[in-house]
C-alpha cells in the first residue's frame, strides 16, 4: 500500500473502526509501522477486523459506545497497560439516525446525534490529554463531513453536528497547542454502508456532479489522515481538509 514507515513504534486509537474510514485509517497506519487500538459497537465486527489488520498485537480491541463514559475509561486502561501509550487518536465515529427537514426532527434524536458526533469526540480527546497525549507531543483528527461546511438537504442534523465537530477541532487545536495538534477531515460522499442510502442504484449519477468522476473511497480519506497525524504535518493544527473530489467547485450559477 506504502513504502513510509511514518508510524514505526507508535499507537493509534481509532474509534469507529470496524469498517469503512474508520477501518481504513487503521490499515493505514498500520501499513506505516503504527499499532492501533480500535473501537466500535459490535465485537465481532471488530474480532473480525483486527485479525483482518495483522498478526495478534497489530491491533487491540473493544467494543462499546462513543458515548459511554465505562467503556473510554476501558479503552484507556487498555492501552495504558498494553502499549507504551497513546500517540495519535483519529475520532470517526458518527451517527444520522435522521433524514429529512431539520424542523421536523424529534429534539432526543437531535440531542443523541450530538452527543454522538460531538460530546464524545471532546470526551475522548479529554481522556487521551489526562492519559498523557501532550507528553508525547501527539496529533488528533476528527473525522467531519463536508455536510458541516454547507446546507445539506436531508441530512441537516448530522451536518449540524458536523459543523460543530469543525469548530471543536479549532478550539482543541488552539487550547491544546503547542504539544498536541488537531485537525480534521470533511470528506464528500464515500462508497461505506454508512452512506450507502446516497448512493445506492443512483451512483453514476451521483458521481457525475464531482468534477474528478468518482466517488470517495475509505482509502481516498485513510491518506489525508496519515498526513495530518504525520510529522509531514507538523506545523499544521487547527485546519480541516476537504477531500470532495472537487465537488465545491462546482459553480453555485
Amino acid at each position: 500500500m506504502t513504502g513510509l514507515a511514518r508510524f514505526t513504534g507508535s499507537t493509534a486509537l481509532v474509534t469507529g473502526a470496524s469498517r469503512g474510514i474508520g477501518f481504513a485509517v487503521a490499515e493505514r497506519l498500520v501499513a506505516e509501522g503504527a499499532r492501533v487500538v480500535i473501537t466500535g459497537r459490535g465485537e465481532d465486527a471488530l474480532r473480525s477486523a483486527a485479525e483482518r489488520l495483522g498478526p495478534p498485537g497489530t491491533a487491540l480491541w473493544l467494543a462499546g459506545r462513543a458515548d459511554d463514559a465505562e467503556h473510554r475509561t476501558a479503552v484507556f486502561h487498555l492501552i495504558d497497560a498494553r502499549t507504551g501509550g497513546l500517540d495519535h487518536f483519529v475520532s470517526n465515529v458518527g451517527i444520522n439516525p435522521h433524514f429529512g427537514p431539520l424542523l421536523d426532527i424529534d429534539p432526543g434524536l437531535l440531542l443523541k446525534i450530538l452527543g454522538t458526533n460531538v460530546v464524545s469526540a471532546l470526551a475522548w480527546a479529554r481522556e487521551a490529554v489526562e492519559h498523557g497525549l501532550g507528553e508525547r507531543h501527539g496529533s488528533v483528527v476528527n473525522v467531519a463531513s463536508v455536510a458541516g461546511l454547507g446546507a445539506t438537504p436531508g441530512i441537516g442534523a448530522y451536518g449540524v453536528s458536523k459543523a460543530a465537530l469543525i469548530s471543536l477541532t479549532t478550539q482543541l487545536a488552539l487550547e491544546l497547542a503547542p504539544r498536541i495538534r488537531v485537525n480534521a477531515v470533511a470528506p464528500a460522499v464515500v462508497k461505506t454502508d454508512f452512506a450507502r442510502a446516497l448512493y445506492e442504484g443512483r451512483e453514476a449519477e451521483v458521481a457525475a456532479g464531482y468534477p474528478l468522476g468518482r466517488l470517495g473511497t475509505p482509502a481516498d480519506v485513510a491518506g489525508a489522515v496519515a498526513f495530518l497525524l504525520s510529522e509531514d504535518a507538523a506545523w499544521i493544527t487547527g485546519q480541516t481538509l476537504v477531500i470532495d473530489g472537487g465537488a465545491m467547485l462546482r459553480p453555485v450559477f
